[in-house]
């Protein structure tokens, strides 16, 4: 055949990429195939063509002539890479952690509190794997008994078991150099770093921020971004360290140092207030003295929802880690 001394000319259009490929009209039609692997990495069982004149010859070592390309002709290729398989994979099987999560959070139900239990040896996993604090700062060893306080917390070691947290590494940041930040995440829950100290290295922050500060850092092992899921379970966290500490304490202590026993269902009140409608500041005028102690109760609930909302959302303001999924940082 007089064509198959010569050689054609293709042109290759891949996504928005476009390549010229010269081949003879006797090469194989599987030989073009692994022309189009090396041009675009897009392996010849996820290779579809698309052109004018396409033909499918019986045989399976057809050449391109007998596949109708010809000199000149236009062909697509449709199809995607190995690297684009793999990362399709990969957030699907990251959706379907965060789903498998989420069922089995929903099951579970409402959460039992334990105060007498062990951890069983099924979640001893479940813990801070190791513990290291900055050796060049000052007092490196009371920065261990922080991080040892914090690990050993009867109610942070609860909410570790009951939401399978794993943690790596905990350690502690240094506030010269990240002077903004107070938490930081990395690789959702590899290693979790708090600031431990002050500004000026004087003494260490209040160990109950901190602890808020390290709930924080653990809904970024299951939520990247500051959305209404994070919002959720870092509330439920936060709720669930008081829930226990309220159990150990036989639910008699009380807020703000006003002589009124906490009662848990005002608990369920302060989270709709701070979830809805009530707004900081939106008032100008003096509240009037209560008159009962139900009003008392419901400006108690009201100031405690505010300090609690406020320390929140300056938590996320000053985040600049939203949407990372490799690592989070929390500046507060």
């Amino acid at each position: 055949m007089a064509s198959s001394e010569s050689t054609i000319s293709l042109v290759i259009t891949h996504k928005t990429n476009q390549y010229s490929l010269s081949l003879s009209p006797s090469e194989t039609f599987a030989n073009l195939q692994a022309h189009l692997y090396e041009l675009t990495s897009v392996p010849p069982s996820l290779q579809k063509l698309l052109y004018k004149g396409k033909k499918t010859p019986a045989t399976s070592d057809y050449t391109v002539e007998e596949a109708g390309l010809k000199d000149g002709t236009k062909v697509m290729l449709l199809g995607s890479t190995m690297q684009d398989v793999d990362g399709l994979k990969a957030t699907e099987a990251e959706k379907k952690r965060k789903d498998d999560i989420m069922k089995q959070r929903a099951a579970r139900g409402p959460t039992k509190v334990r105060t007498t239990a062990s951890p069983s040896s099924a979640s001893a996993n479940y813990r801070f794997h190791k513990l290291e604090p900055l050796r060049h700062l000052p007092s490196p060893d009371s920065a261990l008994d922080i991080l040892k306080r914090l690990s050993n917390d009867p109610a942070i070691a609860h909410v570790m078991r009951t939401h399978q947290f794993s943690i790596g590494l905990l350690t502690e940041l240094a506030p010269h150099e990240y002077p903004h930040l107070l938490g930081l995440n990395q690789n959702a829950g590899a290693i979790i770093k708090l600031r431990l100290r002050t500004d000026v290295y004087d003494g260490f922050r209040n160990y109950k921020e901190v602890r808020r500060v390290l709930c924080h850092e653990l809904t970024h092992c299951v939520w990247g971004d500051h959305d209404d899921n994070f919002k959720t379970l870092n509330s439920q966290l936060n709720r669930e360290v008081a829930e226990y500490e309220r159990s150990v304490a036989q639910g008699t202590h009380t807020l703000g140092g006003f002589d009124e026993t906490y009662e848990p269902e005002l608990e369920a009140t302060a989270q709709g207030i701070i979830g809805g409608s009530y707004v900081l500041g939106g008032g100008t005028a003096a509240p009037a003295a209560p008159e009962s102690r139900e009003e008392r109760r419901r400006l108690i609930l009201q100031a405690t929802a505010a300090r609690l909302r406020q320390e929140e959302q300056m938590i996320e303001d000053m985040c600049g880690s939203a949407g990372r999924q490799a690592e989070t940082q929390h500046p507060q």
